[in-house]
């Protein structure tokens, strides 16, 4: 009899211990809790992974259409006397290389990143300056947050890659740009990307994100003269 009432107890003990190490493991673990895949269409029918990331949704993927939400085109410039000239909206593909759309998706000047008609599919936006913020603070500071975002290994980004993880699946990769302090020559595929960020933010426009492939920081700055720079857009859900 007193064998059989340990064997009871030794068992409850068990049983008990399992289920509080299943639920610490359900609370903690970032694939239950933390990100959520799923997909999105734009105008053009091109079809992006989407990630959860805190209480966040953000596309996975860099930007691809080449129209407005309303159906209008966005211009495609690729001479680069003509984009430096431009006050309205234009998209463009690194090195002018059709290739490299599947990839890095496309590049957009400020003036489509924050037209009226809206670059962004339905139910999204072209990420905000408060949405990046919310990404960094979340990912634990500026220090450390572009690494926890680049993807990982050195395919796409040139080595060393310092510190990818991309433990959350947003997959940054390095899509370069189109600048004005290079005269608009495609630059730095590789080893940078940088990203819109749409919004007033103390006043000034033209706000971006940008990550390279040497260090694990995420930087932030603005653009007072630079509104004809071509960067990536991602998008975020409403």
């Amino acid at each position: 009899m007193k064998k059989k009432n340990y064997l009871f107890i030794y068992t409850l003990t068990i049983l008990f211990v399992c289920i509080i190490t299943t639920s610490n493991c359900e609370k903690d673990d970032p694939a239950v809790n933390q990100t959520e895949n799923g997909t999105v269409s734009d105008i053009d029918g091109n079809v992006y992974k989407t990630v959860k990331i805190g209480t966040q949704v953000w596309m996975a993927e860099n930007l691809k259409t080449t129209k407005y939400r309303n159906g209008d085109v966005i211009p495609e410039v690729t001479d680069n006397d003509e984009w430096g000239k431009l006050s309205t909206g234009a998209c463009c593909t690194n090195n002018n290389d059709a290739d490299n759309v599947a990839i890095y998706g496309r590049l957009y000047n400020w003036y489509a990143a924050s037209d009226s008609r809206k670059i962004a599919p339905a139910g999204w936006h072209v990420s905000t300056y408060d949405d990046w913020e919310t990404l960094t603070n979340y990912l634990g500071g500026f220090d450390v947050a572009g690494g926890k975002l680049k993807e990982t290994d050195t395919i796409h980004w040139k080595s060393p890659n310092t510190g990818a993880t991309d433990e959350v699946g947003f997959c940054a990769l390095p899509g370069g740009g189109r600048y004005f302090l290079r005269g608009f020559d495609f630059t730095s595929v590789g080893y940078g990307g940088t990203w819109w960020a749409s919004g007033t933010i103390g006043g000034i426009e033209a706000w971006t994100w940008y990550i390279v492939n040497w260090e694990t920081a995420i930087e932030v700055d603005y653009l007072i003269s630079g509104k004809q720079d071509g960067l990536s857009v991602r998008c975020v859900k409403d």
